[in-house]
C-alpha cells in the first residue's frame, strides 16, 4: 500500500495533524481517539485497542516469560519490562528531575516524583477526604474501607492487601533471609531492612524531628516520636480503654486479654505467642550455642543475644528513648523503659497488690506465692526459684 498523509482539522479542539505511513496506523490512532477497545481478554475483564497487546497480556495468565535476565534468575513477559529491569544491574537512570536532580529508571517514576514538588494529589478517595499522588496508593487505601485482602497465604490463614506483603510474609514460613550484614552477620528478609540496619553501624540518623532537635535512624521511629509532641495514640484496645502508638503494641496487649499462646514446646510444654520465640527457646533443651563472641569466649543461642552481648565490648547503645536522652543496648530494655514515661502498668499480681511492667516479671514474682522451684542443681538436691540463683551456685 502506498504511503499517504492523513490530516484532520477540528475547529473547536484545535488542529490535530498526523502523518501516518499505513492504514493500520490510522485505524489504531482512531481507536485511541475514540477510546475503542475491541479486544477483550477471555480470562479477565481487561480490553485492548490492539490484538498484539492482548497477546502480550495473555502471557500473564499462561505464565509465559520468554525474556530472561542473564545476571539474575528473573524473567519477563515483555522485552520492554526486561529492558527496564536491566537498569537495576547497570545503574542506568535516564529520567532526571529538573528541580532536585534526582534521577529514575522509569519515566512514570519521574512523573510521580514531580508531584512531591508540585503538591499535586490527583487521586481522591470516595470514602474519605484523603488524596494520593499515585493511583496504586489510592487502590491500596480503598481496601482499608472495603476490608478487601486479596492475597492469601497458602500455609496459614493470613491475607494481605499487597502481593509484596504476602511475599515478605512467606519468608516467615520458609525462614529465608537472603540479605546479610557484612559487619555483624545479621540477616534480613528484605534489602531495605538491611539498609536500615546498616545505619546502626554508620551512626546515620537521617530523620529529623520538626518539633525538637532529635534525629532518628528509622522513619518509623520519627513517626512514633512525633506522637509524643502531638499526643496521638491511634490504636485502641476494643476490650479496655487503653490506646497505643503502634499497632504491634496493641496486638501484643490484646494477648493479655485472650491469653493466646499458640506455639508450644514439645519438651517442657511452655507456650509462646510467636514461633520465633519458640525456636529460640528450643535451644535451651538442645544446648546449641552457634553464635560465638569474637571479643571473648562466650557463645549464645541466638544472634540477637550475641549482638546484645557485643555491645558490652563496644559500648554501643543504638536504642534511644524518644521521651528523654537515655539509650539502651537492647530494644526490649527501651520498650520497658518507655512504659515509665507512659505510666503504663499492664500486669498485676492476682495474689497481692503489686503490679509490674512486664508479664515475665509477674510470673517470676508469682513463684514467691506458690513456692515453685523449677531449677534443680545437678550435683545436689537443692532447687531454686530462679535460674540466676542456680547459676550462682
Amino acid at each position: 500500500m502506498p504511503g499517504f498523509t492523513w490530516e484532520r482539522k477540528h475547529i473547536n479542539s484545535g488542529i490535530v495533524k498526523k502523518k501516518l505511513s499505513q492504514m493500520s496506523d490510522l485505524e489504531r490512532h482512531n481507536k485511541i481517539r475514540t477510546e475503542e477497545r475491541p479486544y477483550q481478554c477471555s480470562q479477565c475483564d481487561i480490553s485492548f485497542t490492539q490484538m498484539s497487546h492482548i497477546e502480550k497480556h495473555n502471557m500473564i495468565h499462561i505464565g509465559e516469560k520468554p525474556h530472561q535476565c542473564s545476571q539474575c534468575d528473573k524473567s519477563f513477559t515483555q522485552m520492554s519490562y526486561f529492558k527496564m529491569h536491566n537498569r537495576i544491574h547497570t545503574g542506568e537512570k535516564p529520567h532526571q528531575c529538573r528541580q532536585c536532580n534526582k534521577s529514575f529508571t522509569r519515566k512514570s517514576d519521574l512523573k510521580s516524583h514531580a508531584r512531591v514538588h508540585t503538591g499535586e494529589r490527583p487521586y481522591q478517595c470516595s470514602h474519605c477526604d484523603k488524596s494520593f499522588t499515585h493511583k496504586s496508593f489510592l487502590k491500596s487505601h480503598i481496601m482499608i474501607h472495603t476490608g478487601e485482602r486479596p492475597y492469601q497465604c497458602s500455609q496459614c490463614d493470613k491475607s494481605f492487601i499487597h502481593m509484596s506483603n504476602l511475599k515478605k510474609h512467606t519468608k516467615v514460613h520458609t525462614g529465608e533471609r537472603p540479605y546479610q550484614c557484612s559487619q555483624c552477620h545479621k540477616s534480613f528478609t528484605q534489602m531495605n531492612n538491611l539498609k536500615t540496619h546498616n545505619r546502626i553501624h554508620t551512626g546515620e540518623k537521617s530523620y529529623q524531628c520538626s518539633h525538637c532537635d532529635k534525629s532518628f535512624t528509622h522513619k518509623s521511629d520519627l513517626k512514633s516520636h512525633s506522637m509524643v509532641h502531638t499526643g496521638e495514640r491511634p490504636y485502641q484496645c476494643s476490650q479496655c480503654d487503653k490506646f497505643f502508638i503502634h499497632m504491634s503494641n496493641l496486638k501484643k496487649h490484646t494477648q493479655v486479654h485472650t491469653g493466646e499462646r499458640p506455639y508450644q514446646c514439645s519438651q517442657c510444654h511452655k507456650s509462646f505467642t510467636q514461633m520465633s520465640n519458640l525456636k529460640k527457646h528450643n535451644r535451651i533443651h538442645t544446648v546449641e550455642k552457634p553464635y560465638q563472641c569474637s571479643h571473648c569466649d562466650k557463645s549464645f543461642t541466638t544472634m540477637s543475644h550475641l549482638n546484645s552481648h557485643t555491645r558490652i565490648h563496644t559500648g554501643e547503645r543504638p536504642y534511644q528513648c524518644s521521651y528523654c536522652d537515655k539509650s539502651f543496648t537492647q530494644k526490649t530494655h527501651l520498650n520497658v523503659h518507655t512504659r515509665i514515661h507512659m505510666e503504663e502498668t499492664l500486669y498485676q499480681c492476682s495474689l497481692c497488690d503489686k503490679s509490674f511492667i512486664q508479664m515475665s516479671v509477674v510470673k517470676r514474682h508469682n513463684k514467691i506465692h506458690t513456692g515453685e522451684k523449677l531449677y534443680q542443681c545437678s550435683h545436689c538436691d537443692k532447687s531454686f526459684t530462679y535460674m540466676s540463683s542456680l547459676k550462682k551456685t
